[in-house]
């Protein structure tokens, strides 16, 4: 019979290891689960422009959470560690990008409707602002709210709606009665004229500014545009 040798220093020989076992578990090191590695209080802005990005280059219901993770430099698993699924992701878009700047274009606006001309040129210098400090939202609102199948359409019609398109038909409608409003407009077309003036320019100004080799008309030249044109139509007449 065969002597058994032992380890030279006297310990046992380390257990090999066995098929299906974790890294880390013979340590004690184990991922449990919970919050990532790479999380920090930072990267949820930073996540949350990334969908937007993607959103607007690519669309929403084209927007995969491994697409939104590979443009934030990110795993998929870290997105649905902060938003759960793509559905909740949208919505957190929604809330704290799309909402929000909706609100600062509703508060640039006075809230006395009798001056209709301020509240044109208010709402046409807000815009312009709008659209430099947020330069995603003209064609997010071209492709998620304009075109056919667009996800944001039913946002417009429940949410952004009452507060800005249908509260400035309201104030033509008022100053109409007041005299101080054109009456041959109905106030609601009013409303649909003002945006095509202000949004749509600003979604379609690579095409224009090419077009017309227009690189020399700034923000400010766009809205003084936008004021002399609407001054007149917008009379009591």
């Amino acid at each position: 019979m065969t002597k058994e040798t032992k380890p030279r220093s006297g310990r046992a020989a380390p257990a090999r290891p066995r098929p299906g076992d974790r890294p880390g578990a013979a340590s004690g090191r184990a991922r449990t689960p919970g919050r990532p590695a790479a999380a920090s209080p930072e990267l949820r802005p930073r996540l949350l422009d990334a969908a937007l990005a993607c959103y607007v280059r690519d669309g929403i219901a084209a927007s995969s959470l491994r697409a939104i993770a590979r443009e934030a430099g990110v795993t998929p698993a870290l997105l649905h560690y902060y938003f759960g699924d793509a559905q909740q992701l949208r919505e957190a878009v929604v809330e704290e990008r799309v909402l929000p700047a909706v609100g600062v274009l509703r508060e640039s606006l006075p809230p006395d409707a009798g001056d209709v001309a301020a509240l044109v040129a208010a709402f046409v210098g807000g815009v312009a602002r709008l659209v430099e400090r947020f330069p995603w939202l003209p064609a997010l609102w071209v492709r998620e709210v304009l075109c056919e199948g667009g996800q944001l359409r039913g946002l417009l019609l429940e949410r952004v709606g009452p507060q800005l398109p249908v509260m400035l038909a309201q104030r033509f409608a008022q100053a109409q009665r007041d005299g101080v409003f054109n009456p041959d407009l109905d106030p609601r077309l009013a409303v649909v004229s003002l945006i095509g003036l202000t949004f749509f320019p600003a979604a379609s100004a690579p095409i224009w500014r090419s077009l017309f080799q227009a690189s020399d008309i700034d923000a400010e030249a766009l809205r003084a545009h936008t004021i002399a044109l609407l001054d007149r139509g917008l009379g009591a007449g």
